[in-house]
């Protein structure tokens, strides 16, 4: 049974003793557990504890923003599914709202990444009104460095977008009157906070941008493609320096070993697994390899065998995260120990 830390056990007593719920960032619920990110073995512990603690949490842990803060609370009948909606805002002259929702069913929150754990999908946004002057509009995009903006009547009411693009369509359409946002505006697609990322993805790549609507209804940030780009450039660098650094472990095993030596380090709980040669062991295997000494002197070179099998545990414990992808990614400690070891590895 996971333990509870003081902290999750002193917010559960508060709040079955008074039935309020207690407000705390994501961060910091995962500071109680002495964790940054959200890995698979860090989550595994928080639910087990919330379970134990009978405490649910608004929204879910995972799918929310690492920053934002969320409810910790008694779970109640039919409070853990989440709906997941997909609206269309279609601009009408006037200025009349014009909102179709079409809500296309809800689940328990899972592990798969979504939209709502971006730092983009949680910045609140710069808008402008129908009425916004043109001139002050463009000026804001120009000095922001935006390619558009939404324009919002509140907090929770879109009426569409004014972008570059837009505005270049209606003064192509020779428009006699292109004064104010109003007359410039276009269609634009809100998706809720859970959306998983990569549905999300595809809209984006469709329309640029999308605005997104957390759990309380309101607007709560703009993704565009670029945002995707720099994301997805972050989360990318782990797995290429995993990739390399296997290939160096390979390298350096390679033509060292007999086929009966390489299968020797096979899991035993995986006897069945067919090895022909040093590609068909994982990670594990190539530790459990060079952790005996014996093997670890027919590599030749003068270095503390404990110290290098320590290094390639963690690089394996930062594998099994990253290969379970998060869009928290990796720490910059686990980052700089990546590189770090490839680089060591690239000298040998």
């Amino acid at each position: 049974m996971a333990k509870i830390p003081l902290q999750l056990q002193q917010a559960a007593e508060q709040i079955h003793k008074d039935g309020k719920a207690k407000m705390v960032r994501v961060k910091d619920l995962l500071s109680w557990f002495g964790a940054q990110r959200r890995g698979i073995l860090v989550v595994r512990e928080i639910r087990s504890a919330l379970k134990k603690a009978k405490l649910v949490t608004v929204p879910d842990f995972e799918v929310a923003y690492i920053d934002q803060r969320i409810k910790l609370k008694a779970p109640q009948p039919d409070t853990i599914k989440s709906p997941v909606a997909k609206e269309i805002i279609i601009p009408e002259q006037g200025g009349a709202d014009s909102i179709n929702a079409a809500v296309v069913g809800g689940s328990v929150p899972d592990p798969a990444p979504r939209i709502g754990m971006l730092e983009a999908a949680n910045t609140k946004p710069v808008s402008v009104k129908l009425d916004t002057p043109l001139t002050e509009a463009i000026t804001v995009m120009a000095l922001r460095g935006f390619s558009q903006l939404p324009v919002m009547g509140g907090e929770r009411s879109v009426d569409g977008l004014i972008s570059w693009r837009s505005i270049g369509n209606a003064r192509m359409q020779n428009k006699t009157s292109c004064e104010l946002v109003r007359d410039c505006l276009e269609s634009v697609e809100i998706v809720n906070f859970d959306m998983h990322l990569f549905d999300a993805v595809r809209i984006i790549a469709e329309k640029d941008v999308v605005l997104v609507r957390d759990s309380d209804n309101k607007i709560s940030g703009v993704v565009t493609t670029s945002d995707i780009s720099v994301q997805f450039g972050t989360l990318s660098e782990p797995f290429l320096l995993l990739s390399e650094i296997e290939n160096h472990i390979r390298r350096l095993i390679d033509g060292k070993f007999s086929l009966d030596e390489l299968k020797a380090a096979r899991n035993p709980n995986d006897a069945d697994r067919k090895i022909e040669n040093v590609a068909n062991l994982t990670f594990g295997e190539y530790i459990r390899l060079l952790d005996t000494p014996k093997n670890w002197e027919r590599l030749n070179y003068k270095l503390d065998r404990v110290e290098c099998v320590k290094r390639l545990r963690e690089v394996g414990r930062i594998r099994n995260d990253v290969m379970h992808f998060h869009p928290d990614g990796i720490s910059p400690a686990d980052l700089d120990l990546l590189r770090e070891t490839r680089k060591f590895l690239q000298g040998l």
